[in-house]
């Protein structure tokens, strides 16, 4: 076998070419692109060992392991399209790794190179080739992600804009109870500083209103009114003049954001609905398009990725750590995680709560042992991936009476035995 280390920059690749010894066979960088893939492909054909003529192309393939990591790109792809073995190995592992030859906190491009290569030449056992996703599951994955960090970007803003608003004009904070929604956008935009919004008149506020479907437009005009015209304290002329040149600028970046949003929720919808297990991920507890699209994206859909439900609790990071010496024995929350699929989880098991009363039930059980509310939810989503593994695994859709049939007998026998008891 052929064992390759891949330290990847933004236009070249730090390679190096080990056999099962650890014996460097070649060391080289060659530059992004077509160009160095075509390089790569030479030196392994010149270094490749004689037996290798007998054996068909699949075969040979399947003899070169690359490390590197990242496991997206053009380049990567190209990878996979050869047959080879590639192992995306985690930042954080290879900054552990290396310790184990260079102590000295010394580090290089080649160094990374040859630390990858011995990852997966020695350890590759510990750690998960890149999955074979289908192409529309790696595209709902990108589409979701695009989604998702667009949300996260309007967050952002709005934050922004609300701590703005609040060094001279907090009566807007009053008024609007959503900075990012149409209405609040609008006037921000029309009333940027006290003075233009105390000039607002009932009507525009009304139009503004009803223009963002909003129910009872009137009585919530006269509220705004009385709001915005309040007496308050201000800022020097100056001062307030500079934060309201702030405000429009904020503005018209969320409203961009949320044009964006709606825009990446049709193109989501539509490439999730052709995906074969659409209909098992939505009928799980929680679960819309929008975060059904985003769990299956970061699952992906290669049926050898996770070999039972563990694997993936393990991967979603719902699932605790134990950290064990001496007679301490800590059980912690995962926190280096994939924040895109944990973020989606913990939201599924907090709609949960209100779609499945298996799910609530056992939310309340464990608040009932003086679990935290997010402790609590983790719990929860992690029994829910364990849920969404088995319904994956048969290719059933999901059935509330069987999801929690083990929960309630148990609660059922608890209950009995009290009462026997009791008796």
């Amino acid at each position: 076998m052929l064992f390759i280390g891949d330290d990847w920059a933004q236009d070249h690749h730090d390679i190096e070419i080990e056999d099962e010894t650890g014996h460097r066979l070649a060391r080289a960088r060659v530059p992004e692109g077509l160009e160095g893939i075509t390089r790569l492909h030479t030196l392994l054909a010149e270094h490749a060992p004689t037996t290798w003529v007998e054996l068909p192309p699949e075969q040979v393939a399947e003899q070169i392991v690359v490390g590197i990591e990242t496991d997206r790109g053009p380049w990567v792809t190209a990878l996979r399209a050869a047959g080879y073995q590639v192992f995306a190995i985690n930042p954080l592992s290879s900054a552990r790794y290396r310790q184990r030859h260079a102590t000295s906190g010394a580090k290089s491009d080649a160094g990374d190179a040859h630390v990858l290569a011995e990852i997966v030449r020695l350890d590759r056992a510990h750690h998960r080739p890149i999955a074979g996703d289908s192409d529309v599951a790696e595209a709902v994955k990108l589409l979701a992600r695009a989604h998702q960090s667009a949300i996260w970007d309007r967050t952002r803003h709005v934050l922004r804009l609300s701590s703005v608003l609040r060094e001279f004009f907090p009566a807007a904070i009053d008024a609007f109870e959503d900075l990012a929604a149409v209405d609040s956008l609008r006037l921000l935009a029309r009333a940027p500083d006290p003075v233009l919004a105390a000039k607002l008149t009932r009507s525009q506020l009304i139009a503004a209103l009803r223009t963002a479907r909003r129910h009872h437009a009137e009585a919530k005009a006269n509220t705004l009114l009385a709001v915005l015209r309040a007496p308050a304290l201000r800022q020097p002329a100056a001062l307030e003049c500079a934060y309201a040149r702030i405000v429009p600028g904020e503005v018209r970046i969320i409203t961009a954001l949320n044009e964006q949003i709606a825009q990446f929720e049709t193109v989501v919808a539509e490439h999730f609905g052709r995906h074969p297990d659409a209909d098992i991920y939505l009928s799980q507890p929680g679960f819309g398009v929008v975060l059904a699209s985003r769990v299956l994206g970061e699952f992906g859909d290669d049926s050898t990725r996770f070999a039972d439900a563990r694997a993936r609790k393990n991967y979603s990071g719902q699932s605790p750590i134990t950290r064990a010496s001496g007679k301490r024995t800590v059980v912690l929350a995962r926190y280096a995680t994939n924040h895109h699929l944990g973020a989606a989880l913990h939201l599924q098991a907090f709609s949960a709560l209100r779609a499945s009363p298996g799910a609530r039930a056992y939310y309340d059980a464990l608040r009932g042992r003086r679990i935290g509310h997010h402790a609590a939810l983790r719990q929860l989503a992690n029994r829910l991936v364990g849920i969404l593994h088995g319904c994956l695994k048969t290719g059933t859709p999901y059935d509330e009476d069987i999801a929690w049939q083990h929960h309630r007998t148990g609660t059922t026998a608890t209950a009995g035995t009290t009462t026997t008891v009791a008796a």
